[in-house]
């Protein structure tokens, strides 16, 4: 087989590094991929969101699937227009994946189908807006972007000053465009986090292993929401009941909703929860894997990633076994100094041999923003590079991934210190 990848990130090193430990697979490809990915991969110069260029390249390469991994893609309809054209495709369309490109879509969703969720109302009037958040007088409050924004459309208002700015700044300045034309306040949430991935074909849902992710870009949680700087596997938050009052109250039905509104949902679904003291709540669903957290699901996948892409194209995800390994998986991100705002890139990353990983075989190396010139590994993005470990127990992959970070450099490097520790804890 032959399988291209639309996307250039961690997630997409991830998935291509999966796909690449199938018996099934003789040739891999990436569009636009990245230094780490030129490894495993075929990279063409095409940008993810370049649907008529990604069309292009598939007539070129003939290839038996592409995995269409990034948001912004799945919701602008690139897999409509690939399966118009007659290739088979991993991945939701677009108006499936609108779960994920509107959050004025995905509450109403939940409102009418009774998924738990936090209580909220949506806004195109910024003086309505703030009378709202006036009346609640409730803080902290959440107030989110509707639409895509690159995992940074959400903002946690601390006290009606920073509501105020925020509100203004989506509604009035314009700071993310489209996306926030309209925008959702909704009741702050407090317990622990929990992401889970799930396969689905429409009607069956096979959860991944859950997850844990690290969206601020400071240790100890403070500063400023990231893509996210770490994560580890599974969250041993996450138990048995929770696992099942999931399934009942939340997956399924989110599911099964989408058939009912004539919006199937193939591929990846992404959940966000919370686990409040009145139960496991939806904080957002991604139409797509997330990023850092397929990069340490996916080395805990035994079935083969083909296999399953297949059972969800055919819609026979119900008779395939999914198997996942019992150890446990941690990442770290190494970012550019000032990421997520400003930062410097183009320097030169040490540490690595000549295909961008350790000689220490106990981490692997997922890059995320690099690029390959000269033989010199450089960065070219906010975070470069998520260090991996997958070991018998959560403290020795921490250990592994944290050492492998010691031994690779470039100039203002940043990560947090912390990764996991909250999960060690518990």
């Amino acid at each position: 087989m032959k399988i291209l990848t639309v996307g250039g990130g961690g997630r997409e090193h991830a998935i291509i590094t999966a796909l690449s430990h199938s018996k099934k697979v003789d040739k891999l490809y990436a569009a636009p991929g990245n230094g780490g990915i030129s490894a495993l991969a075929e990279c063409f110069p095409v940008k993810a969101t370049d649907i008529d260029g990604i069309l292009e390249l598939a007539k070129k390469l003939e290839p038996d699937y592409v995995f269409v991994a990034p948001d912004d893609p799945l919701v602008m309809g690139m897999v409509d227009k690939l399966n118009e054209a007659g290739f088979k495709t991993f991945g939701p369309k677009a108006n499936a994946a609108i779960l994920e490109g509107s959050k004025v879509f995905s509450k109403a969703l939940m409102k009418k189908y009774g998924i738990p969720t936090a209580e909220y109302e949506t806004f195109t009037d910024a003086e309505k807006a703030i009378a709202y958040i006036k009346e609640k007088n409730s803080f902290p409050a959440v107030i989110k972007c509707d639409g895509l924004a690159l995992g940074k459309g959400v903002i946690i208002a601390e006290n009606l000053e920073q509501a105020e700015n925020a509100v203004k700044s989506m509604l009035l300045d314009g700071k993310f465009g489209k996306s926030g034309s309209e925008i959702v306040i909704e009741e702050y949430l407090t317990g622990p986090e929990v992401t889970v991935l799930a396969f689905t074909d429409g009607k069956t849902v096979k959860p991944m292993i859950s997850s844990m992710d690290h969206k601020r870009a400071l240790d100890d949680d403070i500063g400023l929401n990231t893509g996210g700087m770490g994560t580890i596997a599974p969250n041993p938050l996450y138990t048995p009941e929770k696992q099942e009052e999931c399934m009942e109250k939340i997956f399924l039905p989110t599911v099964r909703a989408m058939e009912k509104e004539g919006r199937p949902f193939k591929g990846c679904l992404y959940f966000g929860l919370m686990l409040t003291p009145n139960g496991a709540k939806v904080i957002e669903y991604n139409c797509r894997f997330g990023d850092p957290e397929a990069q340490v699901v996916l080395p805990l996948l035994e079935t083969d990633l083909v296999d399953i892409m297949e059972a969800i194209w055919e819609e026979k995800l119900d008779s395939l076994d999914v198997k996942w390994s019992d150890k446990s998986c941690a990442c770290v991100v190494m970012a550019s100094g000032g990421y997520p705002e400003k930062y410097d890139t183009g320097k030169e990353i040490s540490g690595l041999n000549k295909e961008g990983q350790r000689e220490n075989k106990d981490a692997f190396v997922y890059h995320a923003g690099t690029k390959l010139e000269n033989g010199k590994f450089l960065t070219s993005g906010g975070r470069v590079l998520g260090v991996v470990s997958t070991a018998d127990s959560l403290k020795n992959a921490l250990d592994n991934a944290y050492s492998a970070v010691g031994e690779i450099s470039f100039e203002k490097a940043h990560y947090r210190k912390d990764i996991g520790k909250k999960a060690l804890k518990s």
